[in-house]
């Protein structure tokens, strides 16, 4: 692999930290937000929005199909709904909420729209939404790939009705047809039929949102008992929203103060909130940390010993890099399961992150669903994040107290942590 655009990763030792973080908007929110303003009937103002790779991909996305954006000085988005149009072209990058979320709402314009994206998105899963939609009646040209890329002709409207799915290896396939279920004609209802569901935090994230902008929806059990989704078809108001910070991206953060001890204080975390990150409070607790809060916002604290974990992470995978990390400087071994579907996301995590702690002398072992960690001394070396945020993150911490540690392509943070190298050394005072 080319030693190219390496980044030093800042040393600390054992010098505790003290610092105020905050940390940009999620992702998640911002992109379903970006999705329903666009459908509803009114406009919207979105306060806070992430500004990122994912993010302007989907911005641009949306705009290609006709919906008006306007960035106002303070970064804050203006979305007039218009009637969507074809003819365009969409580049997803590398961003499932874009390659995954986009498809549905391009079936409610008239005309052609070609989708495409980074080599990787190619290989990434999608058939389960381009399988839905065809049985919704729209006409998709995909040379029976069932991926990237593809040519989306539409009719000016989408039917909606009853939908089979396996979302077994990304739940963003259900949050893809529930988003856009209140403009079709019949509204649509949704089944797994898969024998896992992954992130459900997302899928009640996706509900909560449709809700918040005036959905009715409704969530079940099937005749067979799978789970099941049902929204209405409906006019939606436009809001006026705050989009919470990503508590996700703030792990490598938190991390900072179990690692190298001290205290890191994030700012303006939710109390009640639906994102997956909200579990790195109980989880990081679980390793050592001391966690409260302090009016609005979450303080960290930690003496630089980290316990090792055994733990399911199923429903919250995205943390996974992050945790690893924490768990590879841990003096007792750790256990990280029920994490198969991190295969398919912007890289195969796991078979990444166990190389790649392993070539700096750590000891993981890699089984189909789980990364099992021991204590090991950790070396110098060269930590590869294979265009993937939440791998170059993970190396960033790692060398915290791993001195001449260099991660390569840090610039793909920019995909949900615009400036990341930035906020690092502003936390550890450079």
């Amino acid at each position: 692999m080319a030693e190219t655009n390496l980044w030093p990763a800042p040393y600390r030792g054992a010098r505790a930290i003290s610092a105020i973080v905050e940390i940009p908007g999620s992702k998640s929110v911002t992109n379903r937000a970006l999705i329903l303003a666009a459908i509803s009937s009114s406009p919207s103002l979105l306060r806070k929005p992430l500004h990122s790779r994912d993010s302007a991909l989907m911005i641009a996305g949306l705009k290609a199909l006709g919906t008006q954006i306007k960035e106002l000085a303070n970064g804050d988005l203006e979305i007039t709904p218009k009637p969507f149009i074809g003819n365009a072209s969409i580049d997803v990058g590398n961003a499932g909420t874009v390659m995954r979320f986009l498809p549905p709402v391009a079936a409610l314009a008239n005309g052609e729209i070609k989708f495409d994206g980074d080599p990787r998105s190619h290989e990434r899963p999608l058939g389960p939404v381009i399988a839905a939609l065809e049985n919704l009646g729209v006409a998709i040209e995909h040379e029976n790939r069932y991926s990237l890329p593809l040519v989306i002709k539409a009719s000016g409207k989408l039917r909606g009705g009853e939908i089979d799915i396996d979302a077994s290896t990304s739940s963003q396939f259900i949050s893809a047809l529930l988003l856009v279920a209140p403009a079709t004609q019949l509204g649509i209802t949704v089944r797994h039929i898969g024998t896992q569901l992954p992130s459900q935090p997302h899928i009640d994230m996706t509900v909560s949102m449709l809700q918040q902008f005036g959905a009715k929806v409704s969530v079940s059990k099937s005749a067979q008992g799978f789970p099941q989704w049902r929204v209405e078809p409906g006019s939606l108001t436009g809001l006026d929203l705050v989009i919470e910070p990503d508590l996700s991206n703030a792990a490598p953060f938190m991390s900072a103060a179990m690692i190298c001890g001290g205290e890191v204080t994030i700012r303006n975390w939710p109390k009640i909130t639906t994102q997956p990150g909200d579990a790195l409070r109980k989880i990081f607790e679980n390793m050592g940390a001391k966690i409260e809060f302090v009016g609005n916002d979450l303080k960290i604290s930690g003496n630089g010993e980290i316990k090792g974990i055994d733990i399911d992470l199923h429903d919250v995978g995205e943390l996974t890099p992050s945790i690893a990390a924490v768990a590879a400087l841990a003096t007792t071994p750790s256990s990280l399961r029920n994490i198969g579907h991190l295969r398919l996301h912007e890289t195969d995590r796991l078979a990444a992150l166990a190389t790649e702690i392993n070539s700096l002398g750590g000891d993981v072992d890699e089984e189909e669903s789980a990364l099992h960690i021991s204590p090991a001394p950790l070396h110098s070396g060269t930590f590869h994040t294979y265009e993937d945020h939440r791998l170059a993150t993970a190396g960033a911490m790692l060398g915290l107290v791993v001195n001449g540690i260099k991660v390569e392509n840090i610039e793909t943070t920019n995909k949900t942590l615009p400036d990341f190298p930035g906020q690092w050394a502003q936390l550890l005072g450079n």
